[in-house]
């Protein structure tokens, strides 16, 4: 029996990778569903919208991404990273069914010597990660089974918009850029996150497993901004010099963090996954972008 996925955030950077990988998965029957169908900002919304539907398993790539909007729209931010979390896992809990959602790195304070663990303790700088962190406690006292938290870092994709899309943009518009170097941690390929999460959804461990685990996910490796941008330069290729620059040349008014590095072992040991380093993914998403139109970029 095939097993029926609910995609919130289907029009993200991630949502909308699983719906490119979904024919690759015949034995799972896709629902997407994106912001404009529900609110995900409005709980009673949401418990009316499941009233008369049944999902095997929600994978929540919905969330409130603007880190720097997020410090002065903090109830919107709180709304759909906290309470809708909170409202979904409820609804899991109830039906039995399965929850994978999406944190992120901002839930540590960034001054790490070391790339963080699941169990390390959490910090966050600013709104957006204290939303998350708080989605993240809500999912954990619900704790609905053979659910988890991937916490993951400097998502790009060819869809939406990330640092990937920015730089190629700015690139072929500009000959120089200044470009943080004191930031370091690890870009994620949306689409190397979704092959995952469709991946484990009918793992062994996945299924004997009870309660929520966290888990970090990110590719392999390690760069600063800097290091990336000139990646994305030379595999494009694009013609633009970089200028190093420090975080307090670029002031924001979220604080970022400055070390931002992931350790994967536990998801790479649960689930037997070997996964691609940053530099061999990020072509690929390169040669998209190359035929998307200018102003998709």
């Amino acid at each position: 029996m095939s097993k029926h996925l609910l995609v919130t955030g289907a029009n993200g950077q991630l949502g909308r990778e699983i719906r490119e990988l979904s024919s690759y998965f015949p034995d799972y029957e896709f629902t997407f569903i994106t912001r404009d169908e529900l609110d995900l900002s409005d709980a009673l919304a949401i418990k009316v919208w499941f009233a008369n539907k049944a999902f095997d398993v929600i994978i929540n790539c919905a969330a409130y991404t603007a880190v720097d909007k997020a410090e002065t729209e903090a109830e919107l931010a709180f709304a759909i990273n906290t309470t809708a979390v909170q409202t979904l896992a409820q609804i899991a809990k109830q039906q039995g069914i399965s929850m994978l959602h999406i944190s992120t790195d901002y839930v540590f304070a960034g001054d790490s010597c070391k790339p963080y663990q699941e169990t390390d303790a959490t910090c966050p700088q600013g709104v957006y990660g204290q939303s998350k962190l708080d989605g993240e406690l809500t999912m954990l006292a619900i704790n609905p089974d053979r659910s988890v938290i991937i916490r993951t870092s400097w998502v790009y994709s060819r869809f939406g918009n990330n640092f990937v899309k920015t730089m190629v943009r700015l690139g072929k518009e500009r000959r120089e850029l200044s470009v943080i170097y004191d930031q370091v941690g690890t870009p994620t390929s949306a689409k190397d996150l979704a092959l995952v999460l469709l991946m484990i959804i009918d793992s062994p461990q996945l299924q004997s497993q009870s309660g929520t685990e966290i888990y970090h996910y990110s590719n392999e490796g390690v760069c600063s901004w800097y290091d990336f941008a000139i990646a994305i330069f030379k595999s494009a290729p694009i013609r633009c010099k970089v200028k190093p620059i420090e975080t307090k040349d670029y002031p924001t008014p979220a604080k970022r963090p400055h070390y931002s590095l992931l350790n994967k072992a536990k998801i790479k040991n649960t689930f037997d996954l070997t996964i691609p380093y940053w530099k061999d993914s990020l072509p690929e998403c390169l040669q998209h972008i190359k035929y998307l139109k200018g102003d998709d970029l």
